[in-house]
């Protein structure tokens, strides 16, 4: 199904996601965590956007929090991302504590800041590897976004620059087998398109 299609209850994907989501338990003390994944440049960010938006119409508490953020730059979808966002974000919410994440500074190639993440009603995490094996015991639903390779890369060198192609073609490969070690794919609850 496309990402912007009506579907056969004649509302938007965006509708029916958040209506999947909120008729799941909360599986992280008492936040739901919705996960959004797939290969970059497939409108993970714009997706988590128009959820947040709906789930906020709603009148529920959402945050996001995107992986771009925490990945340790070009060749940050390894094992070390996993514990990261495990020991930072989801076992402190499933004690109900809170959060606290450090953030990737891509310019100058460190860590920098930590942030605080209060416990929200649902944490939006989007971005490649957010649909990770580890992930499944505090996720209440997994999305997975898919577009063709072409549109991405276009996207990828829109948002990012020409500069940035070769590190997009190498990153292409270690999300392939991310998602091939993680069944991702065959993991969601929901498979979307766009493009």
């Amino acid at each position: 199904m496309a990402a912007d299609e009506p579907t056969a209850t004649g509302r938007s994907p965006t509708g029916d996601t958040a209506d999947a989501l909120l008729a799941r338990d909360a599986r992280l003390a008492g936040t739901r965590l919705l996960c959004i994944d797939g290969p970059a440049g497939s409108g993970k960010t714009t997706l988590a956007s128009h959820l947040e938006s709906e789930l906020r119409s709603r009148g529920v508490g959402v945050e996001t929090l995107h992986m771009d953020d925490l990945y340790e730059g070009w060749g940050g979808l390894d094992a070390s991302l996993e514990q990261r966002v495990l020991d930072q974000v989801l076992h402190p919410l499933a004690r109900s504590e809170p959060g606290c994440w450090q953030r990737y500074d891509w310019y100058a190639g460190r860590f920098a800041e930590w942030i605080e993440l209060l416990a929200p009603d649902v944490l939006i995490v989007e971005g490649c590897g957010s649909g990770a094996v580890a992930y499944a015991e505090h996720r209440s639903l997994l999305v997975w976004l898919e577009a063709p390779q072409e549109l991405r890369l276009r996207r990828g060198v829109e948002r990012d620059g020409s500069e940035v192609l070769p590190h997009w073609r190498a990153w292409m490969d270690l999300e392939r087998a991310h998602f091939a070690l993680n069944s991702t794919k065959e993991s969601a609850d929901i498979v979307l398109s766009s493009g």
